[in-house]
């Protein structure tokens, strides 16, 4: 185990949250949070490995033939909401909230599994293999973020993939597929008769969206969901446009793949419009309840629930549990904040969580975050 105690360790991932804060890191440009979070690897004794703006590292007794569980969380962030009244670069502290853009997204999940895995990184012995990564490029599903690493890990046996989850467990996420739609018309002047235009012709493909309901129902995600969020026809008030673009979001449960879903959209469909999917690899991921990690928690009184929202799970093939300080509709708010002692719970039960799934002896119940060295 470490040789730093659970509430030095809190302590630090803290201080290194603030430094976080105060470091723009917008998804492909998080060079300067990358430095720092090299920098807390050296302060605590621990290789690493860096590409790009991802940076990786494994438990000191690594041993060859052992599965291996990924811990993961990002350090970059979306642009500030325009409603901030406060700076977003500032990490301000008040009234038990830590204030700064990326606070709650994901930097308070991220500090936290830093903490937990230092606590383990020297543990001899550990039947499965430790790998932390500090990836990039989570918020714009970029090219050069998790995935890019992944081809320099071992096989990854379960992952935890820190998200702000008010350290529930979210067992299974829904997939991303957004599809262009084009529906079309004949072009012409707006005076003269036409009984094929295109934007007219597109209520009945919006209509489908909207009604359209798949048979498959996730125990824990529930039914799909499909938004037509975008639409664009026509550059001048007197030009009947050829087409009419649509934009719509569909959120995948468990049941199906992206795949399988693009081709019933199609089908059903039918020649009423063109339906192009923008990417097929943001799939729903789950892991079962009855899964040792996620077993870990639930004697340690957490929940289970099944999350609407996208993480870096999408990109993993294996089994992930969503796990994080912090509180979701917080994520991309103007004024963003998480609780000095959600950081303080995160830091803690992670390790409790860890503790169990790898069968070491554990801190107390009563131990803590709140106990000096």
């Amino acid at each position: 185990m470490s040789g730093k105690s659970i509430h030095t360790l809190t302590q630090e991932a803290i201080q290194l949250l603030k430094r976080l804060i105060a470091t723009q890191s917008f998804s492909s440009e998080e060079e300067g949070t990358a430095l720092l979070i090299e920098a807390w690897f050296n302060n605590n004794n621990i290789p690493f490995e860096r590409e790009n703006n991802n940076i990786w590292a494994f438990n000191k007794y690594k041993q060859n033939g052992r599965p291996t569980l990924l811990l993961n969380s990002h350090h970059d962030t979306v642009k500030p909401n325009l409603g901030y009244t406060l700076n977003p670069l500032e990490p301000l502290e008040k009234d038990g909230k830590l204030f700064g853009l990326g606070s709650n997204d994901a930097g308070g999940c991220l500090v936290s599994l830093l903490a937990a895995f230092a606590y383990f990184y020297e543990a001899e012995n550990l039947p499965y293999n430790l790998v932390v990564v500090a990836s990039a490029e989570e918020e714009s599903s970029g090219p050069n973020g998790l995935n890019s690493v992944l081809k320099h890990l071992p096989e990854l046996d379960c992952a935890i993939v820190g998200e702000p989850t008010e350290m529930q467990l979210a067992i299974a996420e829904k997939g991303l597929l957004v599809l262009d739609v084009l529906v079309e018309g004949t072009p012409g002047h707006a005076a003269h008769p036409n009984d094929n235009v295109s934007i007219y012709n597109a209520i009945p493909v919006i209509e489908w969206f909207r009604d359209f309901r798949f048979e498959k129902v996730s125990d824990v995600l529930g039914p799909m969901k499909m938004t037509v969020t975008g639409i664009n026809a026509g550059k001048q008030h007197n030009v009947v446009p050829s087409d009419c673009n649509l934009v719509v979001d569909v959120r995948v449960n468990d049941c199906y793949t992206n795949i399988e879903v693009l081709e019933i959209i199609r089908k059903e469909i039918g020649s009423k419009a063109k339906v192009t999917p923008r990417s097929l690899h943001l799939n729903s991921s789950s892991i079962p309840k009855g899964h040792d990690l996620v077993l870990a928690g639930i004697e340690l009184g957490r929940t289970t629930y099944g999350s609407p929202t996208l993480s870096d799970q999408s990109v993993l093939s294996c089994q992930s549990l969503k796990l994080g300080p912090g509180y979701s509709p917080r994520s991309h708010s103007a004024d963003e904040f998480i609780y000095i002692n959600e950081i303080e719970e995160g830091v803690e039960l992670y390790i409790k969580i860890l503790s169990k799934f790898l069968k070491q002896d554990t801190i107390p119940a009563q131990a803590a975050a709140s106990q000096p060295e």
